[in-house]
């Protein structure tokens, strides 16, 4: 029997873990990526002479994927979760922290809301006031169902900062079907939301940290799986942007960089626009829906400082900035806070990063890194008192990096696999699907492989366990 040859189009965490799960049963694989660099989001570089994280630096550990894959690929060692979670939110010209017991921002105790100040006496009184239910039979924006049944200050200076700490979107338009499924079944029943929320959130959970980080950063982990590829007998090549995708009688055709390699299988592990141009041919109503998903960029700024010229030292793992205050960023991390390996790393330094931009407000990323630098820092000498100059900086861009969920996304998807599935050993995946969280793409990776291989070869990997 001739050998499988499955080709995996884009080198993301998704199109890294759809190789490395495709590798062995006597399957050769090809990973192709446009870009120079494997990891996608995942990114690390150096600033203040220190390893950070220059995309995510963290992913959710009570979903498995991701740590199973980080531990699958030798980086047990280096889990770890965030050395603090108090978080705050600069909201009505104070730092205030982020109330206990909410759900992406929909609050679950108003005896907490009430105690951080978030809110005003105005919309502390009318959170308090929750009205009935608008009719929700399949999905409705969360932003909206939130104003409506708890006010608009709940939506615009809660989950309006956690969704964009997510999404980097608008909360009038996120999808709640996709974004906080949790919720949906209290939308659909009409049921008290505070209620809701409040039962949800003092559930039992399993135990463990809600976030794990790694040891070096989460920029290690496409590192460490594009090794165990290697070692596995995948090829990843660099460099090597897709011209081409079409089904021929005997699978996939695909040129590459004026070659042409001819798959049993494919992978497509890559930005919908990109998905969409490439289905154009032989997936035209696919490529439709593809090329409707719309793309948030953001900047992310890194600075490194002296701990000694710091007057005082900073609280708390960072905090939110909700967009309705007008102000340039939308988060900072205080990354040396927040993760005890970068203060090991380096004892002297201070490291933060800020975010700025957002879906459709992406007008800072054409702005000078100085320019960036310095409005960062005047927001940060507003918010928590800052007054020293960094010694390191880097800017880093990410356009189009955030897929955005408005309602009705979740059936897009599905529309999307049918109409690709009809076509046979071919599938997609990544975060435009089921979610732009590591843990999600890494899930979406694993229905991928499990979708194209053949009954001979058979899937590698079963629900709840990366290598079964």
């Amino acid at each position: 029997m001739a050998e499988e040859h499955v080709v995996v189009i884009g080198g993301g965490i998704a199109g890294l873990t759809a190789a490395y799960l495709s590798c062995g049963g006597g399957r050769r694989v090809t990973l192709l990526e446009a870009s120079g660099r494997l990891g996608g989001k995942l990114h690390g570089g150096e600033v203040g002479g220190v390893r950070v994280d220059l995309g995510a630096e963290s992913m959710l550990a009570r979903r498995p994927e991701a740590v199973e894959l980080a531990r699958e690929v030798g980086l047990a060692e280096a889990l770890e979760p965030p050395s603090t979670a108090k978080a705050a939110i600069w909201s009505r010209d104070a730092l205030r922290p982020l109330p206990g017991g909410q759900l992406m921002g929909v609050p679950g105790d108003l005896a907490a809301l009430a105690a951080s100040g978030v809110l005003s006496p105005q919309g502390l009184d009318r959170a308090r006031r929750e009205q009935p239910a608008p009719e929700v039979e399949d999905d409705i924006a969360i932003g909206a169902y939130v104003a409506a049944r708890l006010g608009r200050e709940v939506a615009d200076r809660l989950v309006e900062p956690l969704l964009g700490g997510v999404y980097a979107g608008h909360a009038d338009e996120i999808s709640l079907r996709a974004a906080v499924p949790a919720l949906l079944p209290i939308a659909r029943s009409g049921g008290p939301l505070v209620d809701g929320v409040h039962e949800l959130t003092t559930r039992p959970s399993s135990g463990g940290p809600v976030f794990q980080g790694l040891r070096g950063g989460l920029g290690t982990l496409p590192e460490a799986v594009a090794a165990a590829c290697v070692e596995a007998g995948a090829e990843l090549r660099t460099g090597s942007p897709v011209d081409e995708l079409r089904r021929t009688p005997e699978g996939w055709r695909v040129v590459s960089n004026g070659e042409t390699l001819h798959a049993d299988a494919v992978v497509l592990a890559v930005p919908a626009p990109e998905a969409a141009r490439l289905l154009r041919a032989d997936a035209p109503a696919a490529a439709t829906d593809l090329a409707t998903v719309e793309y948030a960029g953001m900047a992310l700024v890194t600075m490194a400082f002296r701990r000694s010229d710091l007057a005082e030292a900073l609280d708390g793992s960072g905090f939110l900035v909700p967009p309705v205050d007008g102000r340039s960023i939308k988060a900072s991390t205080f990354s040396s806070n927040k993760w005890g390996w970068l203060a090991e790393a380096a004892p002297e330094s201070f490291l933060l990063r800020t975010s700025l931009g957002r879906h459709r407000e992406e007008a800072a990323l054409d702005l000078p890194d100085e320019e960036l630098v310095a409005r960062s820092l005047a927001d940060l000498a507003e918010a928590v008192g800052l007054r020293a100059q960094p010694y390191d900086t880097a800017v880093t861009r990410w356009r189009g990096g955030l897929p955005q969920y408005p309602v009705g996304h979740l059936d897009r998807v599905a529309r999307i696999r049918e109409q690709v599935g009809r076509l046979g050993g071919l599938a997609v995946c990544g975060a435009a699907y089921d979610g732009v969280g590591i843990p999600a793409c890494i899930a979406s990776a694993r229905r991928a492989v499990n979708e194209v291989l053949t009954p001979a070869t058979g899937p590698r990997v079963t629900e709840g366990t990366m290598n079964a």
